[in-house]
């Protein structure tokens, strides 16, 4: 049996990233993590993973806050410990593919502005997709991390993670990281798994694993056991549930054994103490089923972002009823996939159709969003196992597979794009195009300054009687406005006297075509007067990070449009009339 490691255990903080990200849907500002980056600069970890993986997009999206300056002013503060990311191969922090020139001038801007550590992986374990990047940090001289995105399934071994793990030691990795972001691996597999890595190659390998089935803590102690180098972490009040394992309680198992951290328990309280302010800001952010132990986890493979981002978008779609059901549905869609591991981008794809196949009445795949088309065409990359030819057809018809490299079909793109953002305005600094680039359909409104700052939900307090009530208002019942006059109230409840309806016909007109979820226009492919069939996409919605195409129910022609690309929408509003 192989002896286990007696040096120095390395421990990667997550707090900055992926933390945050699991438990409160990666809403963390860039104004609270500088006070934290500066407490943990004087700790001693390997690294501190603070930037990538959905913090570009919600920085933007949601937080009008500007993704390039927050990982400056991070690198300010961490002077002395290296500044981390997560990259998602080809994809890098978007969710579909961007051409190799995309790829170089990216990694080469984030190294530039304070990036020393890539984490990098692809959501199929397609090398072919993560190698662009790999070249690219090797070029740059940051040290690379090649991730191994692991989960279970009857097409993934022991033995494939470990043939893994010698191809990217072959592509010239400094460490290798078991990407465990459902919290699957069991002690025992990760005690096999880093045996045998460690058997085959010469390397540092690093676990990561997230708290959801509880057994985190359990394999990390198989992992020490077995000679893990880096384990992820994360302080005790962003820690656990969906989160990694609490960075205080590793540090002070391992005080006084031969793989001692080195790590000072009094400047983690430092750390934890702020951590304890920023969660009190953030605490109506926090889903109790995000925080807790859920062993349903080993059922449906959802990892710790997934789970929190879900839910999110169940409540945006006023659908919180149907979680179950979507649990339910998430594993045969997988399966239906080809077994991906539920990882960004594929986590989303996978997530995305489930909530639609549950969603949409009718059958399965009634509604199929494009990545989801996309995935099956192979412009992802190559399936674990073969999507079936029912499935197949179900979805792309008789269309051909792709099986080159998916990168190799995209043409340069780099140049054309930074004249457009030139031209329209939007170019402060150089990374602005990048920004551009990634985010086609939000980041003008961003560069421009149009977007507004979410505001943070708060801490939820037992209902108090109502006191002071108007004595009518307007409510909404199936599309017509009524006034509702008030007569008396009693506690919290409201007594309704009459209802006098208001002739403002809203949401009914002949063809007209309604959303069925809440989501942003993309892009409205149609004019008023165009002749459509039964089938012609006739508007793109972004949703739930996808893009969703409105369909046409019927032949005939639009006579009538009432969005425009980049209008926010809800669920059963009418977009556009076909007669």
């Amino acid at each position: 049996m192989h002896t286990a490691f007696s040096g120095k255990l390395y421990i990667t903080d997550t707090t900055l990233r992926d933390a945050h990200q699991s438990l409160i849907a990666t809403r963390l500002r860039t104004e609270d993590m500088l006070s934290l980056a500066h407490e943990i600069d004087h700790c001693g970890f390997f690294s501190v993973e603070a930037w990538g993986g959905a913090t570009f997009d919600t920085s933007i999206r949601f937080l009008n806050d500007d993704p390039w300056d927050r990982l400056r002013a991070l690198k300010e503060e961490l002077k002395h410990t290296p500044v981390q990311m997560l990259l998602r191969g080809q994809n890098l922090v978007g969710y579909r593919h961007y051409p190799d020139d995309v790829v170089d001038k990216f990694v080469i801007a984030a190294h530039k502005n304070g990036i020393d550590v890539f984490r990098i992986f692809d959501a199929l374990n397609d090398i072919r997709n993560m190698k662009r990047s790999m070249e690219q940090v090797k070029n740059v001289g940051a040290h690379l991390q090649g991730a191994i995105s692991y989960t279970t399934s009857p097409v993934h071994s022991t033995q494939t993670f470990i043939e893994m793990a010698k191809d990217l030691y072959a592509h010239e990795c400094d460490s290798i990281c078991i990407k465990d972001m459902a919290g699957l691996i069991m002690p025992e597999a990760a005690r096999e798994l880093i045996n045998g890595i460690k058997k085959a190659v010469d390397i540092k390998v690093c676990l990561h694993s997230h708290a959801t089935s509880g057994i985190a803590p359990m394999s990390y102690q198989a992992a020490i056991e077995a000679g893990v180098d880096i384990l992820d972490t994360a302080m005790s009040p962003f820690s656990m549930g969906t989160s990694q394992p609490p960075t205080e309680s590793i540090v002070a198992s391992l005080i006084g054994t031969s793989r001692e951290t080195g790590i000072d328990l009094v400047k983690l309280r430092l750390v934890r103490n702020i951590c304890l302010q920023i969660r009190e800001k953030y605490i109506g952010l926090l889903n109790p089923i995000s925080e807790r132990v859920d062993s349903d986890v080993l059922l449906y493979q959802l990892p710790g972002g997934m789970i929190s981002n879900t839910l999110s978008q169940l409540q945006e779609q006023d659908a919180l009823d149907k979680w179950d059901a979507v649990l339910a549905e998430i594993p045969r869609v997988r399966k239906d996939l080809g077994y991906p591991p539920l990882v960004t981008p594929t986590s989303q794809i996978v997530g995305t159709q489930a909530v639609l196949n549950v969603l949409v009445e009718g059958k399965r795949y009634r509604n199929v969003t494009k990545e989801v088309k996309d995935y099956v065409h192979g412009l992802y990359g190559k399936s674990p196992a073969p999507v079936s030819d029912e499935i197949r057809k179900l979805i792309i018809g008789e269309d051909k597979i792709v099986t080159v490299r998916p990168a190799d079909l995209l043409e340069p793109s780099y140049e054309k794009m930074r004249e457009e953002a030139i031209k329209a305005g939007i170019v402060r600094k150089e990374e602005d195009i990048l920004t551009y680039i990634l985010y086609p359909a939000i980041a003008p409104s961003f560069l421009k300054g149009e977007r507004t700052l979410e505001e943070i939900p708060k801490k939820i307090t037992p209902a108090k009687p109502v006191t002071d009530m108007p004595s009518q208002m307007e409510v909404e019942v199936d599309g017509e406005i009524f006034t509702v006059r008030i007569v008396s109230v009693a506690g919290s409840k409201v007594e309704i006297a009459g209802i006098t309806p208001q002739k403002i016909p809203r949401g009914e007109f002949a063809g007209g075509i309604k959303s069925n979820m809440q989501g942003m226009v993309l892009q409205v492919v149609v004019n008023r007067g165009d002749r459509v069939k039964k089938g012609d996409t006739l508007l793109v919605l972004e949703a739930m990070k996808m893009e969703n195409p409105i369909h046409s129910p019927m032949d005939g022609k639009v006579i009538e449009i009432f969005v425009d690309t980049g209008d926010v929408v809800q669920n059963g509003d009418v977009l556009l009339v076909v007669q």
